[in-house]
């Protein structure tokens, strides 16, 4: 095959393509570029409905082109010289990677439906066929069939989960597409795919953000390897990824659930117990929740796993590898992880390869109104399974009427999900009145002044001490309006905390 250099003309087109293959998708550079591939440039967002749709417009250029190409005999790698092959490269891959994306979505679907055992991808073998027709090595097959699967999971779950438009969120799920790609997807093709275990990451945010989703994207959507010979991936990406809330588990067991422990160990220890970081392969993430309530000495045992990448499990005298990935998460502020106050300086640093924060609900309706609306829509598909454009409406209006266009929504989008529960169940939500909760304010209208009923019990002698703490907690939770910020105050745990201000 006599060997064409590229028109500059197709040069220019397909330089586009080429760059929009590397841009992250959820930045302004690849609309950008999407545009000018579709000819849409100069042309208003109110041109097309959505930036799917100039997206759609996108790959069906890159198609016509390539068809162009197979019309003259040149629609293969080896049709061009040197200066240019590394650029149809990149461009058919393009091409490749969207005659497929369809059939990804559904793989994903079916995967999610059958849980952990991995399924066949049916149409591998078209793929491969396709990779080879367009004059790829065999060498390369599955490999590009994996990290096609893999682009295509990250794009569905950073877009799938993480609903919303506003500035921050966009910022968000930039910072999750790079965390899984980096910032260079060219960099990571060729070198880090199967090098990303010591790239640790650190979620912040208040309670109720959002940050065990976020983690939850970067966990399913690691490089999984293609085994031709079972026709389909090495593992489920649903097994990939293991949260484990610190919070919810006694000082006494943390170290057991994260590194496991031998029979006998001690107490009630009456059989062999894998931990997390035992769980986890080479190809998934384990994600700590909560990573501010690990007292010191187990930080010592998770410094040693991200630094030498082995752990002891509880009672054994044997080490064992971890090469997943760790995600932590805390709703601890960052001036308090600077100062110290959170976790060792020595495991922050080992955490912080990335750091980025879930942003607050109220923070996201500030900057775009509209957020809250697909937030209801997203939230009430959920709960019923299918969308209703009506409920939607009923419950916006309910929250418009009762809470206000302002509301605070201290509980962030946990607290919207439950006040579409509680609107769907009794038609009303009061919401949170200076940051305590309708269900609180029975304990705290006993009182109508808590400082001065503290002032009064401990003046007269006739407080006891759960109503002494139980007060002052509330007290301050009127006053700042989270548990961690009481938490701090009081020098309590979050958890105890919560049961004096319930109390």
């Amino acid at each position: 095959m006599k060997k064409q250099p590229l028109t500059p003309e197709e040069r220019r087109f397909f330089k586009a393509v080429y760059h929009a293959s590397f841009a992250n998708p959820f930045g302004e550079l690849r609309e950008k570029l999407d545009r000018k591939i579709a000819g849409l440039v100069g042309l208003g967002v109110r041109n097309l409905s959505s930036r799917k749709e100039i997206s759609d417009r996108c790959v069906e250029e890159v198609d016509l082109q390539i068809k162009r190409l197979e019309s003259e005999g040149r629609a293969t790698i080896n049709a061009f010289t040197e200066q240019d092959q590394e650029l149809m490269r990149v461009v058919f891959l393009f091409d490749i990677f969207h005659k497929f994306r369809d059939k990804f979505d559904k793989l994903i679907i079916d995967q999610i439906k059958s849980g952990d055992t991995p399924i066949c991808v049916p149409f591998a073998k078209d793929a491969i066929f396709m990779l080879n027709y367009r004059g790829f090595p065999e060498s390369s097959f599955l490999h590009y069939i994996a990290f096609s699967f893999q682009l295509r999971r990250a794009f569905f779950f950073i877009s799938n989960s993480l609903v919303g438009v506003s500035p921050s969120m966009k910022e968000l799920k930039g910072n999750l597409w790079n965390n899984v790609f980096t910032n260079n997807i060219g960099l990571y093709d060729k070198i880090l795919w199967n090098r990303m275990e010591d790239f640790s990451t650190l979620i912040l945010g208040e309670t109720g953000t959002g940050k065990g989703t976020a983690a939850m994207a970067i966990g399913r959507s690691g490089f999984i390897p293609f085994d031709e010979k079972k026709g389909s991936f090495e593992e489920s990406f649903t097994k990939a990824f293991i949260p484990i809330n610190l919070s919810q588990f006694p000082e006494s067991l943390i170290e057991s659930e994260l590194f496991g422990h031998k029979k006998g160990a001690f107490t009630g220890a009456v059989d062999d117990h894998q931990g997390a970081f035992d769980q986890c392969s080479e190809h998934g993430a384990i994600f700590l929740d909560e990573i501010g309530e690990v007292p010191n000495h187990i930080q010592i045992k998770l410094l040693q796993v991200l630094q030498d990448r082995v752990f002891t499990p509880v009672g054994s005298h044997t080490t064992a590898r971890f090469r997943g990935r760790v995600i932590a998460a805390t709703n601890r502020s960052m001036a308090d992880i600077i100062e110290g106050k959170i976790f060792r300086d020595d495991l922050y640093y080992r955490l912080s390869s990335d750091i980025f924060e879930v942003p607050p609900l109220r923070t996201r309706i500030k900057e775009e109104p509209e957020e809250l609306e697909a937030l209801l829509s997203f939230t009430v598909e959920k709960i019923l399974g299918e969308p209703s454009s009506e409920l939607v409406k009923k419950i916006s209006a309910i929250i418009n009427r009762h809470l206000g266009k302002d509301y605070h929504w201290p509980g962030n989008v946990r607290e919207l999900e439950q006040c579409v529960k509680r609107i769907i169940l009794r038609r009303q939500y009061q919401g949170h009145t200076g940051g305590v909760s309708v269900d609180c304010q029975s304990n705290i209208s006993k009182n109508s002044d808590l400082k001065e009923s503290l002032i009064n019990g401990i003046t007269n002698g006739n407080i006891d001490a759960a109503n002494l703490i139980s007060n002052y907690c509330k007290y301050l939770y009127q006053k700042h309006s989270t548990y961690e910020s009481v938490a701090k105050k009081t020098g309590l745990d979050r958890r105890t905390v919560k049961k004096y201000i319930e109390l």
